[in-house]
């Protein structure tokens, strides 16, 4: 019997896209706000769009941040997507808060440096663009050297161990657009919004164990 794949909505995330290409995908998904319906969660996936602060103190307000850690500790997979991959480190650099990760995956997200050897870097970083894969093998397996995937972002997840890298990309410097560590798993792009790569991706992750 194929697991119902939980989406956490705390209205910071394209929810709805994801849980229609989880549908073109032929698995089911489910909506979920409420911290005590996560505990039932089999496979959870963490969207977010917009501010790391914002995201983190809804998170905390709310009961899920507590909540998802409990599923995390628990073992179930677990897929953070663009700000929800960066709300899986300890903090991040953007805003003034500094309200704290949920610390699932070690390190701190990083806002792009405005120029590179002279050069401005366009920041955000919006569009297609290429990954390269790092470390372990066996996390999503259909993410493969020169995929192309959707991505908007002005901040990137720098992991303390570079072994929790699992994909990179370039955009004036290199920057860790896949980390996993354990059960727990971040894609920086959009999967949602990336065709057949996203699908394949969202795939690998409801269908497998």
């Amino acid at each position: 019997m194929t697991s119902v794949v939980t989406i956490v909505d705390y209205g910071v995330g394209n929810v709805a896209s994801i849980a229609n290409m989880l549908k073109k995908a032929g698995f089911d998904s489910q909506l979920v706000s409420d911290p005590d319906r996560l505990s039932y969660a089999d496979k959870l996936i963490l969207p977010g769009v917009g501010s790391f602060d914002r995201a983190a103190a809804v998170l905390r307000h709310t009961g899920l941040r507590d909540a998802i850690l409990r599923r995390a500790e628990s073992g179930i997979p677990i897929l953070g997507v663009c700000l929800g991959m960066q709300l899986l480190m300890d903090g991040s650099d953007e805003g003034e808060a500094s309200e704290p990760g949920l610390g699932l995956i070690p390190g701190r997200v990083r806002r792009f440096p405005a120029e590179v050897d002279g050069s401005r870097l366009l920041v955000p970083h919006m569009g297609w663009n290429t990954v390269r894969r790092e470390g372990n093998p066996t996390v999503l397996p259909s993410v493969r050297d020169g995929d192309r995937y959707y991505f908007v972002h002005s901040y990137f997840a720098d992991p303390a161990d570079p072994s929790h890298r699992v994909a990179v990309s370039t955009h004036g410097v290199e920057f860790a657009s896949m980390t996993a560590r354990a059960n727990v798993v971040g894609a920086q792009f959009h999967p949602e919004k990336s065709h057949r790569t996203g699908m394949a991706l969202l795939t690998d992750f409801a269908g497998g164990r």
